[in-house]
């Protein structure tokens, strides 16, 4: 697929995904969220360690395109926002970190984008807001990722003021994991997605399946859930040999390739999947037939 809206380039174990929409305030109109979640995919299946999500341009992304909008029916807005919805969960299903470069306004659906993405870095000119709130059609669908990143009353703030956040009270509240000089952006974004990416990629991607896959639970079923996944990574070369090489003293020497070999002990964890376009968005989002992780 040649992409339109985006660019996608690698530099050693990183790969950037750079939405490059700057005309239209890199504005997620339905093919450049097809683009994305292309790239997405495609990044899944490399040796990749992580992925760095930017964007050209003085706005990170200005939501929805309402030029997708204006006089749409019921149908394609349905489709519109599932594919909103595939593209953000598919954001958390890849086996790599994600982490959102952040250099200017993130508004709506592209606030949406930094509250999916594992970590944010956002830089001093950057500004956060849900501004549904103070027109006529609410963020309902950015409220969602975002109320997993605030507490309820900052989430709700935010989504019924519409009011633009700075990057420090972003920081403050969880939303980006920092916050740095415009011109230090790229290098301590590419510094923390460094330190997340050390150790086994297989446990990494394990780790932040497992992460997902439990933080909506109640405790007792997110620590049964746990409990089982990290009992059965125990017996992966790569957790024997974590555990061995800390008893004799030496670095650690990781025989598995993120997509290439498969563990010799294989065990079950449920993937995040989003809704198939066309199926029912209200669908039990566990009720996905399991896998094995991660998949050739």
């Amino acid at each position: 697929m040649s992409y339109d809206h985006i660019t996608v380039s690698r530099e050693g174990r990183y790969l950037t995904v750079t939405m490059n929409r700057p005309e239209r305030r890199n504005a997620l109109s339905l093919a450049h969220m097809t683009e994305l979640i292309d790239a997405f995919a495609k990044a899944s299946k490399t040796d990749a360690a992580g992925i760095v999500l930017a964007a050209n341009g003085t706005v990170f992304s200005a939501g929805h395109d309402f030029a997708d909008m204006a006089g749409a029916s019921l149908h394609d807005m349905r489709t519109l926002l599932k594919t909103c919805t595939e593209l953000m969960t598919l954001i958390q299903s890849v086996p790599q970190v994600v982490i959102a470069q952040v250099q200017g306004l993130a508004t709506a659906a592209g606030c949406h984008l930094v509250g999916t993405c594992d970590l944010a870095v956002a830089a001093d000119t950057a500004g956060f807001s849900l501004p549904g709130g103070k027109a006529g059609w609410f963020c309902h669908t950015p409220l969602v990722a975002l109320a997993r990143n605030l507490g309820r009353k900052r989430a709700l703030e935010m989504a019924l003021t519409g009011d633009v956040i700075s990057a420090a009270s972003a920081a403050e509240s969880g939303l980006v994991n920092r916050v740095v000089p415009v011109a230090d952006l790229a290098h301590e974004t590419l510094a923390l997605l460094r330190r997340a990416t050390r150790g086994s990629a297989l446990s990494k991607g394990l780790g932040k399946q497992c992460f997902y896959d439990q933080v909506d639970l109640d405790q007792p079923k997110a620590y049964a859930h746990a409990v089982e996944v990290m009992a059965s990574a125990s017996q992966t070369p790569e957790g024997r040999e974590s555990v061995n090489s800390f008893l004799e003293k030496r670095p650690a020497h990781y025989r598995l390739e993120r997509r290439g070999e498969q563990p010799s002990h294989r065990f079950r964890c449920r993937p995040r999947r989003a809704p198939a376009r066309g199926r029912s968005a209200s669908s039990p989002r566990r009720s996905a037939p399991r896998r094995s992780w991660p998949a050739p």
